[in-house]
C-alpha cells in the first residue's frame, strides 16, 4: 500500500505526523493522525506528595503549566478538606487570566495567523512568522507586547513566568504587592486595548470563503458558571451536537460521562462520552455552551462570532471556527485582567487557610484549560501518598475530530496519489486549529525539517516542503 507522510506537523506545540494511505488508484484509503511521543506523569507521581502535584505537573508543559498547577491545587484542598480565601480564589483566577492572554495571543498571532493572513496557498517559505512579521509588522509588535503581559502577569502571581509554584492545598503562598498591582493595571489596559483593535482581524475570518474543510459533527464539553464563561469555576456541561444539554458533572463525576481509549496507530489516549457519542473541548466547545462571556467587549464579539456562523440553534460545528472563538476568548481574558486588577481588595493577605492531616482519599481538580477542559485526578493513601493518578487534557479529548479531519481534507486534496504543498498545509490547518499540546514542553532549537513523502510499494519519491 502506498503512503503519504507529514512530519512533522508544524506551528504546533510538541511532534505529530499525519500518515496517508493510498489504494491502487492513488486515492485516499484512509488517513490518520499519529503521535509518536510519549507522556508518562500518571505513572512517575505515583509514590509523590499529594502536595508536591502542584509543582510537579507545571513542568508538563511549557505552554499550559499554569492550566495544571491549578487544576492539581483544587485536587489537593479537596484532599485536604480545605476551602481557600476568596483573595486566594481571586489570585488564582487571575493566574489563569494571564494564561489565556499568553496562550491565546501566541497561538492565533504566530501560530494559526500566517494561514489566514498571508495565505493558506502562499509559498512555505513567505507563510511563517517571519513572513507575518515582515508583511505586517505592527500586528507581529502588538503580538509580543501582549503575550509579553500574560508572562509578566503569571511571574507576578505565580511566582515565575513559566512552570508558577504559588498555588498550594488552600490558597496561594503570595500576595499581590499594591505597587505591583497597579503596574499591572496598566499593562492590563493596554493589552485590552490592542485586543480590542486586533479583534477587526480576527472577525474578519468569518468572511473566509471556506471554513468548511476538516469538519466532523460532535457533542461538546465545556464548564460555566452560571451561564457565564468560566475559568475555574462551575460544573462541566455536555452539549449534544443536537443542541440540547444531555448531561453535567463536577469531581468524580466525570467518571459516569468520559471514558478513554486507546487506537493502535497513536500513542495520544483517546476519549468519547460513555452514550457512544464523541465530543470536542476548548473555545468552539464553550462558545457553544456558555450564554455570555461575562465582558461587554467579548460578549460583542461573541453576538458577531455567532451570527456569522449561524450559533443561534445548532452548536457550530466549523474546526476552523476554533481560530476566531479563541480569539473572542482571548479579548476576554483582557478584559478580566482589567476588572481584576482594577480592585485593591486583591491586594489583601487572606490568601491560604491551614491544612493538616488528610481529610478525603481522592481529590478531582477540573478546569478550563486554553485548550479545553483538563481533569486532574489523584487517589491518595492515609499519609497523603499518590496511590493513582489519572490526567485528562484536552489534546486527548479532541484527538478523535482531528483524527477525522485529518481524513476528511486528505480525501479532498488527495488525487492519483498526489498532493501539493498547499493542499498538504490545508492539512495541517485542521490541526492547528485545535491548538494541540502534543508532547507537553517540548521545544526545539534550530531548524526542524518538514517532509512529504510519497511512499509508493516498490519505490519512493520525497517533495520538498516547509523547511526542507
Amino acid at each position: 500500500m502506498a503512503q503519504i507522510t507529514i512530519s512533522p506537523v508544524t506551528r504546533i506545540e510538541g511532534h505529530a505526523e499525519v500518515r496517508i494511505h493510498l489504494d491502487e488508484q492513488g486515492d485516499v484509503e484512509h488517513a490518520h493522525f499519529n503521535v509518536v511521543e510519549l507522556r508518562g506523569f500518571e505513572k512517575f507521581l505515583i509514590g509523590s506528595a499529594i502536595e508536591e502535584a502542584p509543582r510537579i505537573t507545571p513542568r508538563i508543559c511549557g505552554i499550559c503549566p499554569t492550566s495544571h498547577h491549578i487544576a492539581a491545587a483544587k485536587a489537593c484542598d479537596q484532599i485536604f478538606g480545605a476551602e481557600p480565601p476568596e483573595t486566594a480564589r481571586t489570585l488564582r483566577e487571575l493566574l489563569m487570566v494571564g494564561q489565556y492572554v499568553h496562550s491565546h495571543s501566541l497561538h492565533f498571532f504566530m501560530l494559526a495567523a500566517p494561514d489566514f493572513l498571508i495565505g493558506h496557498d502562499v509559498s512555505a517559505s513567505e507563510r511563517n512568522l517571519i513572513g507575518l512579521v515582515k508583511k505586517m509588522p505592527d500586528i507581529a509588535k502588538s503580538a509580543i507586547e501582549v503575550r509579553k503581559f500574560g508572562q509578566r502577569l503569571t511571574e507576578a502571581i505565580g511566582g515565575k513566568p513559566i512552570h508558577p509554584s504559588t498555588a498550594i492545598p488552600g490558597g496561594i503562598s503570595q500576595s499581590l504587592a499594591e505597587e505591583k498591582r497597579l503596574k499591572l493595571l496598566e499593562m492590563a489596559k493596554k493589552a485590552q486595548e490592542i485586543a480590542f483593535q486586533g479583534w477587526e482581524t480576527a472577525r474578519a475570518l468569518l468572511d473566509e470563503t471556506d471554513l468548511t474543510f476538516g469538519s466532523v459533527d460532535t457533542a461538546f464539553m465545556g464548564m460555566a458558571s452560571d451561564g457565564a464563561f468560566s475559568f475555574t469555576e462551575g460544573p462541566a456541561t455536555i452539549l449534544g451536537s443536537d443542541g440540547n444539554v444531555s448531561g453535567s458533572f463536577s469531581g468524580p463525576g466525570y467518571l459516569d460521562h468520559i471514558e478513554e481509549y486507546s487506537e493502535d496507530w497513536s500513542y495520544l489516549k483517546f476519549a468519547r462520552l460513555k452514550s457512544g457519542e464523541y465530543y470536542r473541548v476548548g473555545p468552539l466547545a464553550r462558545l457553544n455552551i456558555v450564554e455570555r462571556m461575562g465582558t461587554d467587549q467579548a460578549d460583542a464579539a461573541l453576538q458577531e462570532y455567532r451570527s456569522g456562523f449561524g450559533r443561534f440553534v445548532q452548536p457550530i460545528q466549523t474546526t476552523l471556527a476554533y481560530n476566531i472563538a479563541r480569539y473572542v476568548e482571548f479579548l476576554g481574558a483582557t478584559e478580566k485582567a482589567v476588572e481584576y486588577l482594577s480592585d485593591p481588595s486583591i491586594t489583601r493577605n487572606d490568601i491560604r487557610v491551614p491544612v493538616g492531616a488528610v481529610q478525603n482519599h481522592r481529590g478531582v481538580g477540573i478546569i478550563e484549560a486554553p485548550r479545553g477542559t483538563l481533569i486532574h485526578d489523584y487517589t491518595v493513601d492515609d499519609r497523603g501518598f499518590i496511590e493513582k493518578c489519572n490526567l485528562i487534557v484536552a489534546t486527548c479529548q479532541n484527538n478523535y475530530a482531528m483524527d477525522r479531519g485529518v481524513e476528511d481534507v486528505a480525501r479532498r486534496v488527495v488525487k492519483n496519489g498526489a498532493l501539493a504543498d498547499d493542499a498538504a498545509n490545508r492539512i495541517e490547518m485542521v490541526i492547528r486549529a485545535y491548538d494541540p499540546c502534543i508532547s507537553c514542553a517540548t521545544h526545539a532549537i534550530g531548524r526542524m525539517p518538514l517532509s512529504i513523502e510519497i511512499i509508493p510499494e516498490n519505490t519512493r519519491t520525497r517533495l520538498k516542503t516547509e523547511s526542507d
